[in-house]
């Protein structure tokens, strides 16, 4: 999609429909893949706070730029060696999937003395393509993750399984039962209050199974040109 102006009433769009569905209480990201640097400028000229979700370290670095009200976060699979290119640059950090992954980003943001928000990626539906730990893996990481004084622990995100409603809700169900177990742990460094989960074409059952948080590319930029 190139023309601007349908960009911008999409994502008005979907935020009117999203803030009916959580009464309010639901944060939009972008998933700004393969969008041209020019639209999401003109996107964050004409719509405050908007927040940008980038998948990978060198389009983020190539696309990146300032602007009051506008935060990026990193949503996709993250190496350990590229953190340090980032962690001065996301507001938050979706998809730590590892102990290893953890302990880079607490390092390069001690170096810069930083707090770092972050969210844990779990594999709620068990699939081998997708990212994420495992539900019996998430409570042994997070009790490493509470001894990482630069990491600032803010929920849950998850990627779930491409399937129909009626498979989705419980998946969902099971998430939301998580990061409420998640809220309760007392922490210094936790203040869990996401749980981001959600894309185009499930962001509605998301929000009415208890995501706070949904990822949205396709169903405001327009088709992916994958070609870029």
């Amino acid at each position: 999609m190139d023309n601007v102006n349908d960009v911008v009433s999409n994502y008005d769009a979907i935020l009117n429909e999203i803030n009916e569905l959580s009464q309010g209480k639901a944060s939009l990201v972008l998933a700004s893949k393969t969008v041209e640097q020019s639209v999401l400028k003109e996107l964050v000229r004409q719509r405050k706070g908007i927040l940008l979700g980038e998948n990978k370290v060198q389009e983020l670095l190539s696309k990146y730029f300032t602007a009051e009200g506008l935060e990026w976060h990193f949503i996709g699979r993250l190496q350990t060696n590229k953190v340090k290119y980032i962690v001065d640059k996301v507001s938050l950090i979706q998809s730590v999937d590892s102990l290893r992954l953890a302990e880079e980003i607490e390092k390069r943001a001690g170096k810069i003395d930083k707090t770092m928000d972050i969210l844990v990626e779990v594999n709620v539906g068990m699939e081998e393509s997708k990212g994420g730990v495992l539900q019996e893996e998430l409570f042994d990481l997070l009790e490493k993750i509470k001894e990482m004084p630069h990491l600032r622990l803010r929920g849950l995100m998850s990627v779930l399984p491409d399937q129909e409603e009626t498979k989705l809700v419980p998946l969902y169900r099971r998430l939301f039962a998580l990061y409420n177990r998640v809220k309760e742990i007392k922490a210094d460094n936790f203040a869990v209050d996401c749980l981001s989960a959600g894309m185009s074409g499930d962001y509605k059952i998301a929000l009415q199974n208890g995501s706070n948080m949904v990822r949205i590319g396709s169903a405001v930029f327009g088709k992916r040109n994958y070609a870029k």
